[in-house]
């Protein structure tokens, strides 16, 4: 199986999910050669390094665009619903799913994980900790009561 690891925090979750931080319209084609069908992007446009068309660029390659904008400062249940939804409804296709850095969608996946433990063949903690360990609200929103309060924390940064 073919994985593209110069892509910004490129991570395979099985055999049909790719995640990422946001890939360039040259690495859009390259994920598209992989068999993936839709892109699900959880970075708002308006956020540094965001394509300025992804939507477009998407769609001319044959593929289906799903945007949930999910704010850094503030993700929210109804986005994780929007997410959750998405993800369900695309049981057998090939999906790749980013945001700017791969953390929103991190710690989308190990909230996912927690209510569908066999939905995915890694284990969405590690995941995510290679990526980045939540503190402030995100705390709270994936579940992880000690580090409310506490700042987030990047891997290679600060551990």
């Amino acid at each position: 199986m073919t994985d593209l690891p110069h892509i910004l925090n490129w991570r395979r979750l099985n055999d049909r999910i790719t995640t990422s931080g946001q890939p360039s319209e040259a690495q859009l084609a390259e994920i598209k050669g992989l068999g993936v069908t839709h892109v699900i992007n959880l970075g708002p446009r308006h956020n540094k390094g965001a394509l300025e068309d992804e939507a477009g660029t998407v769609d001319a390659l044959g593929m289906t665009y799903i945007y949930i904008p999910v704010e850094f400062e503030d993700p929210t249940d109804k986005d994780f619903d929007d997410f959750r939804k998405a993800l369900d409804g695309l049981q057998d296709t090939k999906v790749h799913v980013h945001c700017i850095y791969n953390a929103r969608v991190s710690a989308f996946f190990f909230r996912y994980g927690k209510g569908n433990p066999s939905a995915l063949a890694v284990d969405t903690k590690a995941n995510m900790d290679s990526i980045w360990r939540p503190g402030n609200d995100w705390a709270d929103f994936v579940g992880i009561p000690d580090a409310t309060g506490k700042p987030n924390r990047y891997a290679g940064e600060d551990y």
